[in-house]
């Protein structure tokens, strides 16, 4: 039997896509797929979203590499963009695109022995302070990238917004957004700014292309919001299974540090998920759980592959009984608060041993 899968509903992920299009109507969409989709299989996930998106983001040229042995075909965009001098010819091989955000990147295109050029989106930093061109290099790079030969004309301008999803910061968005239109009016090729966030809540931040990431996944980028309130489907639900129903007296302590005393007399449950298939260890006690249509509360601390709940007093749940973690039973982002933590860590760390399957 297997103990833990995350089942991942490719019709949600499609209905996901399809509800992004109607908020951008005359923008291109690059689905970001990095991080083994956001947990959820690259191949899968891109495969899947393959009729419906216009281009695909990753993070790594391993990832974008596995995508085109594996067929996909369409635009592939390095969000970070390379990190060796001899990653560059391999950008040309498997026709790659990269962002290119700092002047080492830029000498090695240029240094770069190539048969044909390659498609580059100079990134900009308007406040993430992460990863770009700083405005004092933004006029260099520029002009370096346009006069270098191994780089496809036009020269497309790509930058990421750091607050979309904090509306205290709303000024320090504007000014973002404001920014990078500024500088775009010195390029004639793509735009690509808006994040999920951005999408949901920007319009002004939408430009020619756009990136949905984690609502591709029917997942709010904001808190306080599951992705139901915008019309998304969760696409990943993670479920298990009661493999042990425990009777135990009040004042009982239960589990590792004796971190959870029961409060009356009531039934526990035992479920086989813990750290070790990529529940959070930090769980506290009360997160949600699904267990025969009914909520029940975590009790204790996470071990490596198991778990405690909360039954109740003259619970009738028996070993083998489903227990979901996460997904349309419990919207992801209530653990991932529970937890003191975001969605986005909950779903990329899912670990290896989890099986995947499809619906």
């Amino acid at each position: 039997m297997n103990v833990v899968t995350a089942q991942i509903d490719k019709q949600a992920l499609i209905h996901n896509i399809k509800t992004i299009k109607q908020l951008v109507p005359h923008s291109k969409i690059v689905a970001v797929v990095k991080a083994n989709g956001y947990g959820h299989g690259l191949y899968l996930t891109a495969s899947t979203l393959d009729p419906y998106a216009d281009a695909f983001a990753a993070a790594r040229l391993s990832e974008a590499i596995s995508l085109r042995e594996r067929g996909i075909k369409k635009p592939i965009i390095l969000l970070e963009g390379f990190y060796e001098p001899s990653d560059v010819p391999l950008l040309a091989k498997y026709n790659l695109e990269t962002a290119v955000h700092d002047f080492e990147q830029v000498e090695a295109i240029e240094q770069a022995e190539l048969a044909d050029p390659i498609r580059c989106w100079m990134k900009i930093d308007i406040g993430m302070h992460r990863l770009g061109a700083a405005p004092d290099e933004v006029n260099e790079m520029k002009l370096r990238l346009e006069q270098c030969a191994n780089v496809r004309k036009p020269l497309g301008l790509i930058s990421h917004l750091s607050v979309a999803d904090t509306p205290s910061e709303y000024p320090y968005n504007e000014a973002q957004i404001d920014y990078f239109f500024k500088i775009a009016r010195n390029f004639s090729g793509d735009l690509c700014l808006a994040n999920s966030a951005g999408i949901l809540r920007w319009p002004k931040s939408h430009t020619a292309w756009v990136r949905p990431g984690i609502i591709l996944y029917g997942i709010s980028p904001f808190d306080g919001k599951v992705g139901s309130d915008f019309g998304l489907q969760p696409v990943m639900t993670l479920k298990s299974y009661l493999i042990a129903v425990r009777k135990v007296k009040r004042g009982a302590k239960v589990g590792y540090g004796a971190a959870w005393t029961a409060p009356r007399d009531t039934v526990i449950g035992i479920v086989a998920t813990g750290y070790g298939d990529g529940y959070p260890r930090s769980a506290p006690n009360g997160t949600p759980v699904w267990v025969n249509g009914r909520i029940v509360p975590t009790a204790g601390h996470v071990c490596m592959d198991m778990l405690f709940v909360d039954l109740g007093p003259g619970a009738q749940d028996k070993v083998g009984d489903k227990a979901v973690l996460w997904g349309k039973e419990v919207p992801v982002e209530l653990v991932a608060e529970r937890c003191g933590t975001i969605p986005y860590e909950l779903v990329c760390r899912i670990m290896p041993r989890v099986n995947v399957e499809t619906v």
